[in-house]
């Protein structure tokens, strides 16, 4: 994991094959942070992970005294705690619009991802892949509008967006080469970033083969 570097008051308890723990290690590794990433078998959490989060639920971060259940308030907390480089837009309006960008995507392809992984080989995950595809289809524009999504610089909803589009060949999601073209340029400009590359667990670097 090359995140880890040393032994810090940060700890990450991360699932290393989850799109939600991943966006969160994109942070950590954009950022530069000292933590300790400790890969979690979600059906076979550690004790550790009870003794802090009441859930017993990944992923969870760790510092000194502070304890977060939910990656997006992980993210941001990472962004405030570590300014430089800033993931989020300064000005209110940007924000806002980011917040609700990262809305957008849990609601609309985050729940999708979900319903294929639980059950691989169902009807239902069949129809969740349809509704993926078509619905990353349909947002062609929005990655063809600036070099990241919707924005000039790398920002948080990078972050919430690379896990899925890394994982489409393993959840059985195709995409046409000429009509997704501008979404395939996107992939390639995110997945040579370092911080990108620092952020896959050994399953995810597994998945792109």
């Amino acid at each position: 994991m090359g995140v880890v570097t040393k032994r810090s008051s940060m700890t990450f308890f991360s699932d290393p094959t989850s799109h939600y723990s991943h966006r969160v290690r994109i942070v950590l590794a954009e950022k530069g942070v000292t933590v300790d990433v400790v890969d979690v078998d979600p059906d076979n959490p550690p004790k550790d992970l009870a003794d802090v989060n009441p859930y017993n639920q990944l992923p969870t971060l760790v510092d000194r005294d502070l304890v977060l259940f939910e990656p997006n308030i992980m993210m941001e907390y990472l962004d405030e705690r570590f300014p430089h480089p800033p993931l989020l837009p300064v000005y209110p309006v940007a924000r806002a619009q980011s917040r609700l960008m990262m809305y957008r995507i849990g609601r609309d392809w985050c729940t999708l991802v979900d319903r294929i992984q639980l059950a691989p080989n169902s009807k239902d995950a069949d129809s969740a892949r349809k509704e993926l595809r078509e619905g990353l289809l349909a947002a062609v524009p929005l990655f063809d509008d600036a070099p990241f999504f919707l924005n000039e610089e790398f920002t948080i909803v990078d972050c919430c967006v690379a896990p899925i589009l890394w994982r489409l060949t393993h959840l059985g999601v195709d995409l046409p080469e000429k009509q997704a073209k501008p979404i395939y340029k996107y992939m390639e400009r995110i997945f040579e970033r370092d911080g990108f590359k620092a952020s896959l667990s050994d399953t995810e670097e597994d998945m792109a083969n």
